[in-house]
């Protein structure tokens, strides 16, 4: 059934906020898992065997994610920020240390140094991609520098060779954020097979989907082996292993956590990952779709894509020209969310939010490109489950609203 009011040409010209008829009858979200019955049988198969955690499906998942990124080594995770961590612990970062970071991200990018006691130091972002600039990078490393963290925003790489090196250049670990660019492409080369080390999510809204999940991908056989006893208390192997061998003793070697991805979640995930590449295809098709409508929409600008680059589309964040309009993004956001398009924000950039300001002094204004921008983004919805009905809602939608407040 169709969740349009009416087709686009007899639709209210008045914005529902005011009264007008919305373009949809039920709110749709900015993300939404996508579950098939495959799915749901892969984890029933699970749940009727004799491994629920620690089992052979977890080792399935890490190979066949690992070749499909092109990496040697795949190590799942309970969440991303679990991995993010594993892979800060990897690194070596302890209390003294500095890793430089985007400050326009979620804020478990930044948390997970702290996590091990070093500080997270921030540096502006690229006005077009809103990645972080490599040239503020170098501007930023110190003595106690010891890792780099690129952040993918909304699924389009980092400047990652570039980033690779400066961080050679001075002895760096490179940490990839790639939470929103599973699949994404630089140079021909997928998200996950160039940095040092690269951590994904598997959270609902993304490209694949575990339930709660993390992947740290890596060519370093030793990454990858601190990497897995991080995730399991610090211990040398896991139960399966110590049952296989017919043995029973393990020792703890590091300070870890349990941070394991169970074999029902990487069921769910080996099953997801068949369709990786249809779900990329459809998230490019929506993508699209919206620059194409928005490229000529006064007070609209579309998000910058770079030559060389295949961007996953975790997000489509279109950025308002306030000078064409004459509302505020606050006005805006309410008038599409009044529409029922459920539209959202990504990000408040990480050096504002109260516990940052307060632990490190804070006051706005330190990285201008990023708090720019900020104060006009919105996020539109992308999900790959989206039907054309739905993107051409949000194309109308966005294209009301925007009329409405054109100067």
């Amino acid at each position: 059934m169709s969740n349009a009011i009416s087709d686009a040409p007899t639709r209210s010209r008045l914005l529902a906020g005011d009264g007008g008829t919305p373009v949809r009858k039920i709110l749709l979200p900015y993300g939404r898992q996508s579950i098939g019955e495959e799915d749901i049988q892969a984890v029933v198969d699970v749940l009727r065997s004799d491994w629920l955690t620690t089992g052979p499906k977890v080792g399935e998942f890490e190979e066949a994610f690992a070749a499909w990124v092109g990496a040697k080594y795949a190590v799942s995770f309970s969440s991303g920020t679990a991995a993010l961590h594993g892979a800060a612990f990897a690194a070596g970062l302890k209390p003294g240390d500095e890793a430089i970071t985007s400050p326009m991200t979620f804020a478990a990018t930044a948390n997970c140094v702290l996590y091990q006691g070093a500080t997270p130091v921030f540096t502006d972002v690229s006005a077009d991609t809103l990645n972080v600039n490599p040239e503020r990078i170098v501007e930023r490393i110190t003595s106690r520098t010891r890792a780099i963290l690129p952040v993918d925003y909304a699924g389009h790489p980092a400047e990652i060779d570039t980033i690779l090196e400066v961080a050679d250049r001075h002895g760096l670990v490179v940490i990839e954020d790639a939470c929103h660019a599973l699949g994404a492409e630089y140079r021909k080369r997928r998200t996950g097979s160039i940095a040092h080390m690269t951590a994904f999510s598997f959270h609902p809204v993304k490209h694949l989907t575990t339930g709660e999940g993390g992947m740290v991908t890596t060519s370093r056989v030793d990454l990858a082996g601190t990497l897995r006893r991080f995730r399991n208390h610090g211990i040398s192997s896991d139960a399966r292993q110590r049952q296989s061998d017919g043995q029973w003793f393990y020792e703890m070697v590091l300070l870890g956590f349990n941070y394991r991805l169970t074999d029902i979640a990487c069921a769910l995930g080996l099953s997801q990952l068949k369709r990786l590449d249809e779900n990329l295809s459809r998230r490019r098709e929506i993508a699209a779709q919206y620059t194409s409508a928005f490229t000529e929409l006064a007070g609209i600008v579309p998000p910058a894509v770079r030559p060389g680059v295949n961007p996953a589309w975790h997000l489509y964040p279109i950025r308002l020209d306030l000078k064409k309009l004459s509302a505020n993004r606050a006005q805006v956001f309410r008038a599409l969310r009044a529409e029922n398009i459920g539209v959202n924000i990504h990000y408040i950039p990480v050096h504002r939010h109260p516990y940052y300001r307060d632990r490190f002094g804070y006051k706005g204004g330190e990285f201008p490109v990023a708090e720019e921008a900020y104060d006009r983004l919105i996020s539109l919805p992308m999900f790959h489950g989206m039907s054309d009905e739905d993107v051409q809602d949000v194309i109308h939608a966005v294209s009301k609203v925007a009329a409405h407040f054109r100067t």
